[in-house]
């Protein structure tokens, strides 16, 4: 993923400076599509469902459109920050040498911007698949969790340059702040959709010979060191990846220093 995020074109100070509008009006275009994508979906889901399934869909199609819109504010409010450094920063130079003389900081604001819309794609992939009965509810969690993320990524490499008083500064903050709390509310309409859903009855244990029950027990006992073993391979290959990305990030940036 880090490979896919990180900006590729250092060839000239045209395409540096064209590459950080390019890229920000690409994300606010991905998130527009997002956000008709979920439209379109929410109005086959009233169409086609009834009953529970109808309220979870809505429930988790309404969060993930509020989402959108944060994200769309915080894209906006970027962009505005981003023109307020490029201004200020400048100085007598054109917003074409600023961007060549901070390259660095130029490629970190293009690959949070891209790690947005990235963020914003699968999520609506994922809500295509939940709807549809295909995907899992944790899958909308993770890629709120990844929104999350890259939202910060974004501010972060956004304030390097601002000035702390800046008002533009401010508002990104504030709009970042809706981001996680729209992000949040997605992860709280799958936890609350996968309840409703599951399957709550419970067995009726009670008429079991003593043999029976014994054979259930050690049954239980065998699927939960399953898990268990399953849940530590998990973590571990989770820890590989991330070890794997930093250093895909690590390296990128060596490379770019070494090319400024």
């Amino acid at each position: 993923v880090s490979q896919e995020l990180a900006p590729k074109e250092k060839d000239s100070a045209d395409a540096i400076s064209n590459a950080v509008d390019n890229e920000i009006n690409a994300t606010a275009e991905l998130v527009a599509d997002a956000a008709a994508r979920i439209e379109e979906m929410l109005n086959k889901t009233r169409e086609k469902y009834t009953g529970v399934q109808l309220e979870v869909n809505g429930r988790i199609l309404d969060s993930c459109t509020s989402l959108m819109q944060a994200i769309k504010v915080l894209i906006l409010k970027s962009k505005d920050l981003q023109e307020e450094i490029v201004g200020v920063g400048k100085g007598t130079a054109t917003a074409k040498e600023f961007y060549k003389r901070h390259h660095r900081w130029t490629e970190g604001l293009i690959s949070a911007a891209k790690a947005v819309g990235w963020g914003a794609k699968v999520l609506v992939d994922s809500a295509d698949k939940v709807v549809l009965g295909k995907g899992k509810f944790e899958e909308l969690v993770v890629a709120s969790n990844e929104i999350t993320a890259s939202t910060a990524q974004l501010v972060a490499a956004s304030r390097v340059k601002a000035h702390r008083g800046s008002n533009k500064l401010q508002a990104l903050h504030g709009a970042s702040k809706d981001v996680v709390e729209s992000a949040a509310g997605v992860v709280a309409s799958a936890k609350t959709g996968a309840e409703m859903i599951e399957d709550k009855t419970v067995p009726d244990y009670s008429k079991l010979t003593l043999t029976q029950a014994k054979r259930l027990e050690m049954d239980s006992q065998v699927r939960l060191l399953e898990l268990e073993s399953n849940l530590t391979k998990e973590r571990e290959k989770l820890g590989q990846l991330r070890r794997i990305h930093y250093q895909l990030a690590a390296a990128e940036e060596e490379e770019s220093a070494s090319q400024d």
